[in-house]
């Protein structure tokens, strides 16, 4: 069965710090780019960054220098290491992955390219 399964969502102070996890199974890893994307209450789901074998990593602007995405070919996991949290970083993110592996540049958050999205993970900022 193919799925994304995101996890480590939790509530943080402002300025701290999480990872989240997105663990995929059912299907070749590394043929395919792997984006967060989030979506707050009220707003419409955006890209936060994404990943391939072609290109180390894209980034939102809000979130440069405090996001972090990595991913482990091994064991088929996409992170993504948010520090220096904000209020506005709260949201559901959601993990998703996309066959279109060459768009190191912000196409990587056109939703109409991703065929499988995760269930998503709540990540609260709050004091």
């Amino acid at each position: 069965q193919v799925q994304l399964v995101e996890s480590g969502g939790s509530v943080v102070q402002p300025g701290g710090s999480l990872r989240l996890s997105c663990v995929a199974s059912g299907f070749t890893f590394d043929a395919y780019a792997i984006s967060w994307f989030r979506q707050a209450p009220g707003k419409e789901r955006e890209g936060v960054s994404c990943i391939s074998r072609f290109f180390p990593s894209y980034y939102t602007d809000s979130v440069k220098g405090r996001f972090t995405i990595s991913r482990d070919n091994v064991k088929n996991a996409v992170y993504l290491q948010m520090n220096s949290l904000r209020p506005e970083d709260a949201a559901v993110y959601y993990c998703a992955r996309t066959p279109n592996m060459f768009l190191g540049d912000s196409r990587c958050f056109r939703e109409a390219l991703y065929d499988v999205w995760g269930q998503g993970t709540q990540v609260t900022v709050s004091s």
